[in-house]
């Protein structure tokens, strides 16, 4: 009896322990920085919330502490609701200098009723116009979902709810460029751009509507290469090899082809117009 009561204890402490290890790695305060908006982005209920509002004078927006080379990582977001024409919700990874590399979820506001359209970008060494845009299945302001991105050796996925909408593989073997060696920073911001984000920048933001604000819960980082400083070498989490190699299997890639066939708006892969020269290259090599 004494020996299973010992065995209770311990397991008791090592699930108490287990928790706080999980509220710890989605902490805010521990993971992020807010950088800009004079007070416009908060953070609240003991680190588990973070808040981003723009006005008619500013936007705001934080960064993480952590530069990330390949990782799983994801964020619950709840988007501004209403009327929303003019406004963007930026979740991405980026590098620095002029030769960036950088992976983009952006979310762009639409008027009440109207679908928010997401925005997805792969920029390497500086160079993008990779974008695929798609509708959502749900209403991304009525509650929080989780938007991942997935990043390794392999290829880049980027996936909602767990469902993958997009791939870009890793073709460096036929001349197509890789974000491999730049580590990146967390990036996310909510700020105005009504010369362009709703219906072509026809539609402006109606500034009695604001303050706008964004949501962001359950950040989650735990299967990622990374580092605190500039000066240390990224190092990986031990169970890396759970999603290091990973590619998608049958029934993903039958989720990404629902997904594609009916909430995909744009895909630079069939834009002739816009590459009369041709394709870029990855589009060619399925």
């Amino acid at each position: 009896m004494a020996a299973l009561a010992t065995k209770q204890s311990l397991l008791l402490l090592l699930s108490s322990l287990l928790l706080l290890i999980g509220v710890s790695t989605g902490s805010f305060y521990d993971n992020f920085d807010i950088t800009w908006g004079d007070g416009r982005a908060n953070i609240f209920e003991s680190g588990e919330l973070l808040t981003c509002t723009l006005d008619k004078i500013s936007g705001s927006g934080f960064q993480s502490k952590k530069e990330y080379l390949f990782g799983k990582i994801d964020m619950k977001m709840k988007l501004v609701a209403g009327n929303s024409a003019g406004t963007v919700t930026a979740y991405y990874l980026s590098s620095k200098g002029e030769t960036w590399d950088e992976i983009d979820f952006e979310f762009l506001g639409n008027v009440t009723g109207q679908p928010y359209v997401l925005h997805t970008n792969v920029f390497t060494g500086g160079k993008g116009n990779r974008e695929m845009q798609f509708y959502l299945w749900f209403d991304p302001t009525a509650d929080f979902h989780t938007y991942t991105v997935l990043w390794n050796p392999l290829n880049i996925i980027f996936l909602v709810d767990g469902i993958p909408i997009r791939v870009f593989k890793n073709n460096e073997a036929h001349g197509v460029a890789y974000p491999k060696s730049q580590p990146m920073k967390i990036y996310s911001s909510l700020w105005e751009a009504d010369d362009w984000a709703t219906q072509g920048g026809r539609v402006k933001t109606d500034w009695n509507n604001a303050p706008f604000s964004a949501f962001y819960r359950s950040f989650n980082d735990v299967d990622c290469c990374s580092r605190t400083s500039i000066w240390n070498w990224v190092t990986c989490n031990a169970n890396s090899n759970s999603w290091m190699w990973t590619t998608l299997n049958p029934n993903q890639v039958g989720q990404m082809k629902w997904v594609q066939d009916d909430y995909m708006i744009y895909n630079y892969c069939t834009d002739y117009k816009r590459f009369p020269q041709g394709l870029p290259t990855e589009c060619n090599l399925g």
